[in-house]
């Protein structure tokens, strides 16, 4: 018999996400953001025709996946932050797996954790840093 607190309890439970690999329970600190296909191919793999794939590929340009998405996720155990791929089941239960490369260009409103590739080793390092030197930070010119 259920107790009746947990009868009338409205109001939505923790997700039951836990590491992967220590079994801890996972804080998120992030918000989900969502993966688009944006090929038939990616739609396929998910179980799409490929008629169908291509057909809303053609119409929509990039398709929302539903019940896929990247999230960052605190560990109490190793105390560190790691970016998951996240998919939902059926049963309300996650499954999770350290966000492969490939998938960061099915994002948007994320930023790369290696970087653009495109940005040169000088602008990165000038990027993070706090102060400013201006003229000093160029010795060789005088």
């Amino acid at each position: 018999m259920q107790r009746r607190c947990d009868r009338n309890r409205k109001r939505s439970k923790r997700r039951a996400i836990y590491c992967p690999i220590h079994g801890c329970y996972l804080d998120s600190v992030s918000q989900k953001y969502q993966i688009f296909a944006d090929r038939p191919s990616q739609l396929q793999q998910r179980g799409m025709s490929r008629r169908n794939a291509s057909m809303l590929v053609a119409n929509k340009t990039a398709v929302p996946i539903e019940g896929e998405w990247l999230e960052a996720f605190w560990c109490e155990y190793c105390q560190q932050k790691n970016w998951y791929y996240v998919r939902k089941s059926d049963g309300g239960t996650y499954e999770l797996s350290l966000a492969p490369q490939e998938l960061w260009q099915q994002v948007t409103g994320v930023i790369d954790p290696q970087g653009n590739p495109s940005v040169s080793e000088f602008t990165r390092r000038h990027a993070r840093l706090v102060s400013f030197h201006g003229v000093k930070d160029f010795q060789f010119i005088v």
